[in-house]
């Protein structure tokens, strides 16, 4: 009966790391991108248990041995560059000015309003970007106002309000439903000297899941229309926030492609940002993208505060002589698949109910 278990198991595991290969957008098929470590994990307990407890090797058994071998090296593949054994992308260079952020999912339900700001003050950020900031949140970061007197505040009950404050005055400030009437994002330009702008793009998505929406058509379309907005512009980009998605999954990747933009992440590690409870469950999913001017200083995981997410703090910094250059490489398909994918989330979301 346990090699039985173990059979079954691990024709699980050799067939569902596939699946998001498969373009289908229902949550169904796009969870294996999100738990990629855990079942390249899983797999290796496998073929341990094989090792171990398998006495007799027939053609099948060599052929589940040699699926999760396969397997583990397809997901290695996508994981292996947001790890320290991968070149970063962006590299330090002589800079004319710099911002500070600290992005965090704050979990809506969650009242240790103190720990956040106690975070809020020993990082010090020029910026502070809080994402399921409702009315209370709002209320009780009131207290740091006196040092960030500049804010954008969406307070919402509905797990996407979204609150900016800086120290310094904000440009082109712009508050976007793009996709969901429901799920804001903002636009906006920070000064980091007096001729150089970096444009802000700060997301939250909804993620496909069974309680949220059912796919991802809604989650691809936003970040594709901030895609296409940053490829008309000409100075330094920015996109951060809770993309509710991981960092290798086709979404993501075509995103980069598309901008031409920079996951600072590579080299440096994974940073899984979610879930701040669990250990063995925990995914990257709060994500920082730059144009290539720009270069992350530090990028840093704050100690939990009561949510679900950690937050990140990230110093930026605008190189001296170089240009964003956004306009992209895409194929002919894959103009073709950002359009779909942009029509699909608007009208999915035209239909929606929720």
């Amino acid at each position: 009966m346990l090699m039985i278990a173990i059979y079954i198991v691990s024709i699980v595991f050799i067939i569902t790391p596939f699946l998001p290969a498969t373009r289908l957008t229902h949550w169904f098929f796009r969870t294996a991108d999100y738990v990629r470590l855990q079942s390249i994990a899983i797999e290796l307990i496998l073929l341990i248990l094989f090792f171990i407890f398998e006495h007799q090797y027939h053609w099948f058994q060599y052929i589940l041995i040699a699926g999760l071998l396969g397997a583990m090296v397809y997901q290695l593949a996508k994981v292996m560059p947001y790890t320290k054994l991968n070149k970063r992308l962006d590299h330090p260079s002589d800079s004319d000015g710099m911002v500070s952020i600290l992005a965090a999912n704050l979990l809506q339900t969650n009242t240790q309003f103190e720990k956040l700001i106690q975070i809020i003050k020993e990082y010090n950020p020029d910026l502070v970007l809080t994402m399921e900031s409702n009315k209370n949140w709002e209320n009780a970061l009131t207290d740091i106002e006196e040092i960030y007197p500049f804010s954008i505040k969406i307070p919402m009950e509905n797990l996407y309000g979204m609150h900016l404050y800086s120290k310094n005055e904000l440009k082109n400030v712009s508050t976007q439903f793009q996709v969901e009437d429901d799920i804001p994002s903002i636009y906006f330009d920070y000064p980091v000297n007096d001729k150089v702008d970096i444009f802000f793009a700060c997301l939250h998505p909804a993620p496909p899941s069974p309680t949220e929406n059912d796919t991802s058509k809604e989650q691809d379309a936003e970040l594709m229309l901030s895609g296409e907005h940053i490829r008309d512009l000409d100075k330094p980009c920015v996109v951060c926030g809770d993309m509710n998605d991981v960092v290798w999954s086709r979404t993501s990747r075509l995103f980069k492609k598309m901008t031409e933009m920079i996951d600072p992440r590579v080299g440096r590690g994974f940073f899984a940002t979610y879930h701040a409870g669990y250990r063995l469950m925990r995914f990257p999913l709060d994500h920082l993208f730059i144009t290539k001017d720009l270069y992350v200083g530090k990028m840093k995981r704050t100690q939990h505060f009561g949510s679900d997410h950690f937050g990140v703090y990230y110093e930026i910094y605008h190189k001296i002589g170089t240009k964003s250059d956004t306009e992209g490489n895409l194929s002919g398909n894959e103009k073709d698949e950002v359009n779909d994918k942009i029509e699909e989330g608007k009208e999915k979301a035209g239909n929606d109910d929720r």
